[in-house]
């Protein structure tokens, strides 16, 4: 957003007015890191919230204010923040030391977590991040298949390395982004989501496709919404090519239900990553699948077969306190209807928020399924209502050409009336967020629309 657009806002003026704490930090950040922050989903102008602490579905920024919080911990806190029974694993497991170097209970017991919850499970290999658990399970289905090509599907989003830095936000024709080699590139197959019959020309024409990899609800836990039937057409037709099958759980694991998308879905992957709800809250991640695949990582397996073993180091490979962290989310959500709960307050909220579009005769809408929400700011007029809006009706470039200098008002203004979304004007539910929250929401919605009518961003 050009300087003038700022400078000339009254939106602006009323955050900033709002935030002089913040301000200050961000100022020290942009000495400090690239654009001044530390992850680029926390892009915003002027800056960003800092933040000093957190409770259930709450956040306080330095200066104070509350804010009802749908970034989510970018969707890794389904028990809000600060679930007491999280806590005190944490702080038990700290108690006891942060890293051994070596095996400890804990990650016992986090296995057990997961496998508890998802059948495909049979083994487990942590590691520190989702991106880290979207190469290995890349790594493990070319070392398996002997083959190296994968299909991915326009705008799912499967971590930041080489291999799926192309197709996300820009280069849908596969072309690499900078600093990504051509012949890493050339390696995937990125084809347009739901479209099943593209998948099925590749596998048979195609021999070298080692894997399909995809988000299980779609890009962006839904943004571009695909269905079940779809994923388990994928099923069938790997099962039919003797193609892997990836499910990146990052964000649906332990979300869309306790088993995940593929539980909801009745769906059996080969692989699965897993990242977010999986570690609690705290950094960590994992792949798990079957066992013939993951034996790869074995070394006994690896001597008695004459297979050169895949390697795996990681400094903070099931670190203790993460892995607590995790035990303890897993086990609430095993045992109580967090899912169910936050997936009930989350259609509530989408219906709330479609209520005050139709009042204040604005043509957007606000979708989504399960815990999560999106709104489409309709940059192209599009004939629409907000209640009866159908997102599989549009494309994928539809619900994403959003305009980048209206998404950035809005979240400044509902930022002055403390609601923090993410850059989609989207976000996540979790089991703490109340019929309190939604109406808080919903009337903070209602004011930062009447502040960009003000403002001569939407018509009267």
């Amino acid at each position: 957003m050009p300087d003038d657009m700022l400078s000339n806002s009254r939106i602006t003026a009323a955050f900033r007015e709002k935030t002089p704490g913040s301000a200050a930090l961000a100022k020290q950040a942009g000495e400090l890191f690239p654009s001044g922050i530390t992850h680029d989903a926390r892009y915003i102008e002027p800056y960003g919230l800092y933040i000093d602490h957190a409770e259930g579905p709450h956040k306080w920024d330095v200066d104070g204010n509350r804010y009802v919080d749908f970034f989510g911990g970018h969707g890794a806190l389904i028990l809000g923040h600060r679930h007491p029974a999280v806590t005190q694993a944490v702080s038990e497991a700290f108690g006891a030391g942060t890293h051994f170097g070596a095996s400890h209970p804990r990650e016992v017991l986090w296995a057990r977590a997961i496998q508890r919850l998802v059948p495909s499970a049979e083994r487990v290999r942590f590691t520190s991040s989702g991106t880290e658990a979207t190469l290995m399970a890349v790594r493990l289905a070319r070392a398996f298949t002997g083959r190296e090509t994968l299909i991915r599907f326009q705008g799912h989003f499967h971590g930041w390395h080489d291999h799926m830095a192309s197709g996300y936000s820009n280069h849908f024709d596969g072309s690499p982004t900078p600093g990504v080699l051509q012949g890493v590139a050339d390696k995937a197959v990125l084809l347009p989501p739901n479209d099943i019959a593209a998948v099925r020309d590749v596998l048979t024409n195609n021999r070298d496709i080692a894997a399909v990899i995809l988000e299980p609800t779609g890009s962006s836990f839904g943004q571009h919404p695909i269905g079940a039937a779809f994923v388990q057409e994928l099923r069938r037709l790997t099962e039919q090519h003797g193609v892997l099958l990836i499910l990146d759980e990052v964000v649906t694991g332990f979300r869309v239900s306790s088993g995940g998308a593929q539980a909801a879905f009745g769906v059996q992957p080969d692989l699965s990553s897993f990242a977010k709800i999986v570690a609690g809250g705290l950094p960590g991640a994992a792949v798990a699948g079957r066992k013939d695949i993951l034996d790869q990582l074995d070394f006994a397996i690896a001597q008695r077969t004459g297979r050169e073993k895949i390697q795996h180091p990681g400094t903070f490979n099931a670190n203790p306190v993460s892995a607590a962290a995790g035990a303890a989310a897993l086990t609430v959500i095993a045992e109580t209807d967090a899912c169910e709960h936050a997936s009930r307050t989350a259609a509530a909220l989408r219906a709330s928020l479609n209520e005050v579009l139709e009042a204040e005769g604005l043509p957007w809408a606000v979708y989504g399924t399960y815990s999560g929400f999106h709104t489409f700011l309709n940059p192209r007029g599009e004939k629409i209502r907000p209640s009866t809006f159908d997102p599989t009706a549009l494309t994928l470039d539809d619900l994403k050409a959003q305009s980048k200098a209206l998404v950035n008002k809005l979240r400044l203004a509902l930022l002055v009336h403390g609601v923090d979304v993410n850059g989609r004007i989207g976000g996540f539910l979790s089991a703490t967020h109340t019929e309190t929250d939604v109406a808080s929401t919903a009337e903070g919605f209602r004011q930062a629309i009447r502040m960009l009518k003000q403002e001569g961003e939407l018509p009267n």
